[in-house]
């Protein structure tokens, strides 16, 4: 960590913080996870010497960032043996195999602390969640649960915040803050994460990351205990690299018998194009919804300009970008009554009927009118939100805080609303701070979302 409080990382990502570059072997801290599951496989890298590598990192930062409630780095290396004795065996491995991550600690990790919404306790976890069956699967090194701020907020644990490796006298965001900074800080190369009202995506575009919210039941998710599904909330990565994004979507996607509400196909191939650019894409630009700037900040006009002119070069690589100032409606109350329809997060919560046709009245209207924008369009790029990240005194301000007043969801909450799917990627610079750009489609688009957002990068170089 510097002198000045911010963590110390490659010129590159001090001007701006697209996308991970294929990292030299000596530079493995920021190498993409793809690029180390391509050396571990060539043999030029062992399993082992990344989770040591990794865990030093951990072990150096996580005391005054705060990404991680609980690592097992006993049980990483345990791992890591494992995922080389694979390799040398000549195993078939998996597109994650020795790459480390930790998962939001909403997501149960067997035998380590769990935050059990339902209960709000945090234990240990008889079990692993889907999503961390997955990864194994995959040959991920699983290190730990990373802290969700809402979380430590809640529990009294102020000193457990997510600090922003950008500016550490500012915040994360929300809830996937920790899985955020373990990334931005390069403790892991990506982490898995869980969307609630753009609880994976906002924290990206805090933090200069990649963060992906799937088409509703794309990425089965559900609680051994319970039989209930959660509403309007996915799980899925947050990573500095879009590749990375969409090896793990591709490993988290996909129909599983023991969730009711998962979608039964099978997923898209999220990589085979990720490099045909953008060329003939149509793409519907927004300030803001036509609702969101009520709630501005300071820095907001500089963050819409900013984040526009970045999109706006996406035609230098062949796509049509047409701006709306239509007006849509607010999505807000109404996720936020879907939200509360959540047994996992308010056990105890009670909706009045008259509420609970309002709302649903509301998604109706507001999904007719985002497919009427999309109508002959690939896909509706915004700011993913209208603010930079705010400091803790800011954040922890009841009133005043992004959260209190609305701006912070405005932007990202339609997407859990509708359960469509929506990706955050670092679209430049804010007060020395990085922003991002929403991508925002149809159902089941994230292959052709994940090429735009790929092609989206490549033009800001």
């Amino acid at each position: 960590m510097g002198a000045d409080g911010v963590i110390e990382r490659p010129a590159r990502f001090e001007t701006r913080l697209p996308r991970a570059k294929p990292a030299d072997d000596g530079d493995l801290s920021w190498a993409p996870a793809w690029r180390i599951r391509e050396m571990v496989g060539a043999r030029r890298l062992s399993p082992v010497e990344v989770i040591d590598h990794f865990l030093a990192r951990i072990e150096q930062l996580n005391p005054q960032l705060h990404p991680f409630r609980q690592v097992d780095a006993d049980g990483a290396r345990a791992q890591a043996r494992r995922a080389e004795a694979a390799v040398m065996a000549g195993e078939a491995l998996g597109p994650l195999h020795g790459v480390p991550l930790g998962l939001k600690e909403f997501l149960p990790i067997k035998d380590m602390s769990w935050r059990d919404l339902a209960s709000r306790t945090h234990r240990t976890a008889p079990w692993d969640a889907i999503e961390t069956e997955r990864v194994r699967a995959a040959g991920a090194v699983v290190v730990g649960p990373t802290v969700a701020g809402a979380v430590a907020q809640e529990f009294g644990e102020s000193d457990l915040m997510p600090l922003n490796p950008w500016d550490t006298a500012r915040v994360c965001g929300d809830s996937s803050s920790g899985s955020a900074c373990a990334a931005a800080s390069a403790m892991t190369p990506l982490n898995i994460a869980a969307d609630g009202l753009g609880s994976t995506r906002l924290p990206a575009a805090f933090c200069g990351l990649v963060g992906l919210h799937a088409t509703r039941g794309l990425v089965p998710s559900f609680e051994w205990e319970r039989l209930f599904t959660r509403p309007i909330t996915t799980s899925g990565p947050l990573a500095r690299d879009v590749r990375d994004a969409a090896t793990v979507l591709s490993v988290l996607a996909g129909p599983d018998g023991r969730e009711l509400m998962g979608l039964p196909d099978q997923p898209d191939d999220y990589l085979g194009r990720l490099e045909d650019g953008a060329r003939g894409m149509r793409l519907v630009w927004t300030d803001d919804f036509g609702y969101a700037r009520r709630f501005a900040v300071a820095e907001t006009e500089r963050v819409i300009e900013t984040v526009r002119t970045a999109a706006l070069r996406l035609q230098a690589a062949g796509a049509v970008v047409e701006a709306t100032d239509a007006a849509f409606e607010n999505p807000g109350r109404a996720a936020q009554a879907f939200l509360m329809a959540d047994p996992t997060l308010f056990p105890d919560a009670k909706i009045e009927p008259e509420k609970a046709t309002q709302a649903r009245e509301a998604r109706g209207r507001i999904a007719g009118a985002l497919r009427r924008a999309l109508d002959g369009a690939d896909f509706i790029i915004t700011p993913t939100v209208l603010c930079v990240a705010p400091t803790r005194a800011a954040w922890a301000d009841p009133d005043g805080s992004p959260a209190a007043s609305g701006l912070y969801t405005a932007m990202t909450g339609v997407a859990n609303l509708l359960g469509w799917p929506a990706i955050s990627v670092p679209a430049g610079l804010v007060d020395g701070l990085p922003v991002g750009l929403q991508i925002l489609g149809r159902p089941k688009s994230e292959a052709r979302m994940l090429q735009l957002a790929q092609a989206f990068l490549a033009a800001q170089e």
